[in-house]
């Protein structure tokens, strides 16, 4: 194990980063992180901030969360020192992955966020993702930051029924 343990926190979120082939939000590396008792809040969040500025990893902020990705870098960084991870962690890690995968794919791959426009109404984004791919994105702008909240929460609830009715209505054909 190293003297440091902030550096082995920064291998372990970049192994769960190279493990996954979508975005991991903050919240979900926390969870794993926490639960497991390895190291606090507050050090982990210095971890990822130190991998940020390294730029072995890239931040995408999102409305209410901030999604990670592993660089070229931080892949080549997990190449040379990833075998400093202990097999006991690594075979934590994976079992979180494994027995989480769908909900944590499932939680990046739909999202819904919302800002204040220089005409100072709100512009909605709604979108579906699969992996890195945008599948499916729709913008609305609104008049109120309430609609837009509103709008976000519709979305994350209903997305598959939203999805369905556009694609059917866009791929209706009309009757002659």
């Amino acid at each position: 194990m190293f003297s440091e343990p902030l550096t082995l926190y920064k291998l372990m979120i970049l192994y769960m980063l190279k493990q996954v082939k979508f975005p991991l939000t903050n919240a979900q590396i926390s969870d794993f992180f926490l639960s497991h008792e390895y190291t606090t809040y507050f050090t982990l969040q210095q971890a990822f901030r130190e991998l940020h500025e390294a730029h072995l990893i890239k931040m995408e902020a999102v409305h209410h969360s901030s999604r990670y990705e592993i660089t070229r870098e931080g892949e080549d960084t997990l190449s040379f020192f990833g075998n400093k991870i202990s097999e006991a962690i690594v075979e934590d890690m994976n079992a979180y992955l494994k027995e989480n995968k769908v909900r944590l794919r499932d939680e990046v791959g739909i999202a819904a966020d919302y800002y204040k426009t220089a005409a100072q109404d709100y512009m909605v984004r709604c979108e579906v993702r699969e992996g890195k791919t945008v599948l499916f994105e729709l913008q609305v702008a609104v008049p109120s930051e309430e609609q837009a909240e509103a709008m976000c929460d519709r979305w994350r609830k209903s997305n598959q029924a939203i999805y369905a009715f556009v694609m059917k209505e866009l791929l209706k054909e009309e009757s002659s």
